[in-house]
């Protein structure tokens, strides 16, 4: 079997022909660090994690570079607003970001690399596009000339002409024509620099992407990333750059995310909608999250609301309670079960289909689904009292297998303090003496606690709420 994915750049799907073989090259597109990150933020921080992670399941050695844009405007008006300079922000914030981010299940990328620390590069990446006539310099400005690459419109599938449609020189502007776009901007008053051969100034957005891509990858990569809102104009001006300098293909395949909508509006700061991360999962499980995201596949939209959330964490559960009931059953399991090819087989079963669903571009929601087809399956082997050792492994095996491969994670649960282990022998024995008040009081007791009890045909249970 091989994986497809859908390529952006040719609006369909395509078996994936790495470069080189066994490997991939992934570039991601980061946030800009200038506040916590948001919902919409996390989507492809997930999305794409989770991309790596099928690839290293099946077998592939990623290498992973995702970017943190910690110098532009938004991070300059910030600094401004908190009266911090602007490399203090950003550090706030990518620890921040870490944080969010780690929570969510994501491992960190095999290079974050930062604006500010490969100024170097990109200052060369420009002076080489202004050698090749791609660029030019206007009032310590330096722009791309965009007509100048044939062609320009190619992710975004859009022609010049129309790309020219509503394309204005803003008063002041210094650009030649209308299209062009910034390379290196100078440095107004009071703004953060860096020295360059056209004066003190800074890069413009796209820039930093291509120069930092071509040191950590090479000039050509497998994979590029990012939302779907990236596709034009960031990405568009990223292959132009890129290609005019290199003259070869700056990425084989162009993966983008959907769009998030809250409580079915546009997720949009001006109409005040959107939910930072950070506030999320200091109310929900960060798990929960990361399943809901998941539980639709990636190039949809996805629309986020508490109500949905809420009722994610309920499947979520149902998946996590099956495990741990396998776990609670694999104590007392032996070897006496004669029908354990049967089962095993059913396993695999679905083992294969997963791969089948993932191998077709990524479809996470049909993973899920499947998983909760094993949790079925492992329900109902529990409740036909069957105890093989090898079936029950094998089950808790596959669980945790791809539970790994979507970046989930079932924790067991903590062990009880001696209040509560008391308690709830308490509560075993006063249901033994037939004494329904006690065993209610103590249920109600330890609900408070936080303690969520279960009584199960192998016994009481218990899990935090």
């Amino acid at each position: 079997m091989a994986i497809q994915l859908y390529n952006t750049l040719t609006r369909k799907k395509e078996v994936f022909v790495p470069l080189e073989e066994g490997k991939v090259k992934m570039y991601v597109c980061g946030p800009t660090v200038y506040n916590y990150i948001h919902i919409g933020n996390a989507r492809p921080a997930i999305v794409f994690d989770t991309v790596r992670r099928y690839f290293e399941y099946r077998g592939y050695e990623v290498q992973y570079v995702s970017n943190f844009t910690d110098v532009d405007d938004k991070l300059i008006r910030a600094a401004n607003q908190l009266g911090e300079d602007v490399p203090t922000i950003a550090d706030r914030f990518i620890n921040a970001y870490f944080e969010d981010v780690s929570a969510l299940g994501c491992k960190k990328a095999t290079v974050h690399p930062r604006v500010m620390e490969n100024m170097d590069i990109i200052i060369d990446f420009i002076s080489r596009l202004i050698g090749k006539g791609y660029a030019y310099e206007s009032e310590g400005d330096v722009y791309f000339r965009t007509r100048k690459f044939d062609d320009y419109g190619k992710l975004s599938h859009q022609s010049i002409d129309e790309l020219r449609v509503g394309a204005r020189i803003e008063i002041g502007d210094k650009k030649q024509d209308d299209l062009d776009f910034a390379l290196w901007k100078a440095a107004k008053e009071g703004e953060i620099f860096w020295e360059s051969p056209w004066g003190i100034g800074r890069p413009g957005w796209h820039i930093e992407c291509s120069a930092m891509a071509k040191k950590y990858l090479g000039e050509t990569i497998d994979i590029h990333a990012g939302g779907q809102d990236l596709t034009f104009p960031h990405h568009e001006n990223e292959i132009a750059q890129s290609e005019a300098l290199s003259g070869k293909t700056f990425a084989n395949y162009w993966m983008h995310n959907g769009y998030i909508n809250i409580d079915n509006e546009k997720m949009s700061k001006s109409l005040g909608n959107f939910v930072l991360v950070h506030d999320i999962i200091k109310k929900h499980n960060p798990q929960v999250l990361r399943f809901f995201m998941l539980s639709v596949h990636y190039r949809n939209p996805i629309n986020y609301s508490e109500e949905l959330l809420e009722s994610t964490k309920a499947a979520f559960e149902r998946l996590t309670t099956s495990y741990q009931n396998l776990k609670h059953r694999a104590s007392a399991s032996t070897d006496l079960t004669d029908n354990n090819q049967e089962w095993l087989d059913k396993i695999a079963e679905l083992r294969d289909q997963f791969i089948k669903d993932m191998d077709d571009d990524f479809n996470t929601a049909k993973a899920i689904s499947i998983l909760f087809e094993l949790s079925k399956l492992a329900n109902y082997y529990l409740l036909e009292k069957n105890t093989a050792v090898e079936v029950i492994n094998t089950f808790l095996s596959e669980f945790e297998q791809l539970f790994h491969v979507l970046g989930l994670t079932i924790e067991d649960e903590e062990m009880l303090d001696e209040e509560i282990d008391a308690l709830i022998e308490k509560r075993i024995q006063a249901r033994k003496d037939r004494n329904f008040q006690l065993s209610d009081q103590i249920r109600d007791q330890l609900k408070e606690m936080n303690i969520i009890l279960e009584d199960t045909a192998q016994g009481t249970r218990w899990k935090r709420g």
